[in-house]
């Protein structure tokens, strides 16, 4: 699993920053997540496939979350893309973008399908064979969902040296790699566990911006590994994150200890702040595991 940062700011873009948006590889995926003005330069400048991007999760309707989804799309046309393109994100995204589309006369040739969301509870959005993805509610000035991105449990590893030793066709290997049991010729029944070893651990990653503190999301996040949380403000600005529905960098530190997360990613700094560093100092003193966002910057598990 790797995160890209491509913008990771409030408010409007600057020269040197830009507003939010992440693209995640899981399981052979590129998840765009969240849309700011500029998102495509900067998947041109982190070298990242346009052609493989098919699901592009949208957290709200604030301009620096998805203002750059209406030129992503008119791109794709002018690639001369074919494939389909899913958008999942709040009611009212597919008026927004299908408008500024159809007046620019850049409507899509390929197929593009939107899945409004409008519930206030956690529900599963996506899902195939090896992901699944479910909204995380938020408290903001908008109806906004973060996301949980989570791995499903693969096949079990073949255990070769077992398999060789009993002499097991190859045949067999497929339905001991999904768990099955293998009965011999003479009847005899080996059990799955004595031919193969465990899979690799799942992977779970977290997006959560914008939003006010929200201890509601803790336990549908509770143990990710990675956990991406705003963090606009500094605690000498905790009133204005309350009044504008933003959190503070020991509020997130907070939702990270509370929900036993991996690493926490603090981000969508407000420009006010020169030094970012001051973001990780104070989320350390409730939260040891923490990374600042950059733009450009990447993260593995």
């Amino acid at each position: 699993m790797k995160l890209h940062i491509l913008g990771c700011y409030s408010a409007t873009p600057r020269a040197f920053t830009n507003p939010t948006a992440q693209v995640l590889e899981i399981k052979g995926h590129l998840f765009l997540i969240d849309c700011g003005e500029g998102t495509q330069v900067q998947l041109r400048r982190q070298k990242i496939k346009f052609s493989r991007i098919k699901h592009i999760f949208i957290s709200h309707l604030h301009g620096d979350h998805f203002f750059g989804l209406p030129g992503l799309l008119s791109t794709f046309r002018l690639l001369g893309r074919d494939t389909e393109v899913h958008v999942y994100g709040p009611k009212g995204i597919k008026q927004a973008v299908t408008t500024m589309l159809k007046v620019g006369q850049a409507w899509t040739n390929y197929p593009l399908l939107f899945h409004e969301l409008d519930s206030k509870e956690s529900e599963l959005v996506m899902e195939d064979e090896k992901v699944e993805v479910f909204t995380i509610p938020l408290i903001h000035r908008v109806y906004t969902n973060g996301y949980l991105f989570r791995e499903k449990i693969g096949e079990r590893k073949l255990d070769i040296d077992a398999v060789l030793n009993l002499n097991i066709d190859t045949c067999y290997y497929r339905n001991i790699k999904q768990g099955k049991d293998l009965v011999l010729d003479t009847g005899e029944r080996i059990e799955n566990e004595r031919l193969t070893m465990d899979p690799p651990p799942t992977k779970s990653y977290a997006f959560c911006s914008d939003t006010a503190y929200n201890e509601a999301m803790i336990p549908l996040i509770k143990n990710v590994d990675l956990l991406y949380h705003e963090s606009t403000f500094l605690e000498q600005h905790h009133d204005m994150a309350t009044q504008t529905g933003h959190s503070t960098a020991i509020q997130a530190a907070t939702i990270a200890d509370k929900a036993g997360v991996g690493t926490l990613i603090l981000g969508h700094y407000s420009t006010r702040y020169k030094d970012l560093e001051l973001f990780r100092s104070e989320a350390h003193s409730v939260f040891d595991k923490v990374e600042l966002a950059e733009d450009g910057k990447e993260f593995k598990i």
